[in-house]
C-alpha cells in the first residue's frame, strides 16, 4: 500500500501541506450536523474534520488511489466515503435533512462545484472552499468591479460571501500556478427571490454574456426587442446591477412576456 497519492493535472489535484491552514479550513466551517468534504485526497482536511464532535464527516472522492488511501489512514470514515463525483450526487437524497459543504476544491471544476450548491441552496445551508483566488474574489466582489459576474450575483443573490484569507502557492504539492483562497458561504434568509427564479438566471446569464454592452442590447439578443418599451437600467451595463436591481430588471422582463 503507497503511503502517498500521486497528484493527476486531469483531476486539477494540489494537495495542501500546511497542516496550520487546513485546521484554520476546518475551523472556518461555524455549523454543525452533517458536513460532506469534497475531494479529500489524503486526508489532510479529513483529519481536522473527525476530531469535531459537532459533526458527522462525509467525503465524496472521484480518484481511486485517494480512496484507497482514505480507507487506509481513516478506517473510521469507511462507510460514510462515497467514491464518485460530487457532481453527479443526488445531495437531496443522500442528506434530506441538509448538509454543510467544505474542501480544497480541484480548481478545474470550482464554479460548477458552487452552482451545485446553489442548485441545493434549500439543503446547503454552509459551504467553505479553498479556490483560485481569482474565482473567490469574483464571488466576494461588490457590483461595479470588473470581476464582478454571473457567479458573483447567483451566489449572493441566496448567500452571504466573506473572503476569509489568501494561501500562497508553496503550500501545495504540487504548487499551483496562481495563490488560492478561502471563502465562506453562509445562507441568507431570502427563502424565495421577488420574481420567477428561472428567468433571474435566464436574465443574469444573458446580461453577462455580453457584458461590454448596454443592459438594453445584452437582453435584447435573448428576449427580443421588449416591444419598443426602456427601463432605467437599459443604459447600463451587467456588473453595475445589485442582486435587487437585477430582480426588479426581471420583473420588467417578465412583465412583457
Amino acid at each position: 500500500m503507497t503511503d502517498k497519492v500521486r497528484a493527476k493535472k486531469s483531476l486539477g489535484q494540489h494537495f495542501l501541506t500546511d497542516l496550520n491552514i487546513a485546521r484554520k479550513i476546518c475551523d472556518s466551517l461555524e455549523g454543525g450536523g452533517s458536513v460532506l468534504e469534497v475531494g479529500p485526497g489524503m486526508g489532510v482536511l479529513t483529519q481536522f474534520l473527525l476530531q469535531r464532535t459537532d459533526i458527522t464527516l462525509h467525503a465524496a472522492e472521484i480518484d481511486t488511489e485517494s480512496v484507497a488511501y482514505l480507507k487506509n489512514h481513516y478506517p473510521q470514515l469507511t462507510e460514510r466515503l462515497v467514491e464518485g463525483d460530487f457532481l453527479q450526487l443526488d445531495l437531496r437524497a443522500m442528506f434530506p435533512d441538509g448538509v454543510r459543504v467544505i474542501g480544497n476544491f480541484p480548481y478545474n471544476i470550482s464554479s460548477q462545484i458552487f452552482f451545485k450548491v446553489l442548485e441545493n441552496r434549500d439543503i446547503v445551508p454552509e459551504c467553505v472552499g479553498m479556490i483560485q483566488r481569482e474565482v473567490a474574489q469574483r464571488i466576494a466582489t461588490k457590483p461595479g468591479s470588473r470581476e464582478y459576474g454571473i457567479l458573483s450575483v447567483l451566489l449572493q443573490a441566496w448567500y452571504d460571501i466573506e473572503y476569509l484569507f489568501t494561501v500562497n502557492e508553496t503550500v501545495f504539492s504540487p504548487p499551483p500556478k496562481v495563490k488560492s483562497a478561502v471563502i465562506r458561504l453562509a445562507r441568507n434568509s431570502v427563502a424565495k427571490l421577488e420574481c420567477d427564479e428561472t428567468l433571474f438566471v435566464r436574465v443574469v446569464k444573458a446580461a453577462f454574456n455580453q457584458r461590454r454592452k448596454m443592459l438594453r442590447n445584452a437582453l435584447r439578443a435573448a428576449f427580443g426587442d421588449f416591444d419598443g418599451k426602456e427601463h432605467p437600467y437599459f443604459t447600463r451595463r451587467a456588473e453595475q446591477l445589485s442582486v435587487a436591481e437585477f430582480v426588479e430588471l426581471t420583473n420588467f422582463v417578465s412583465s412583457l412576456h
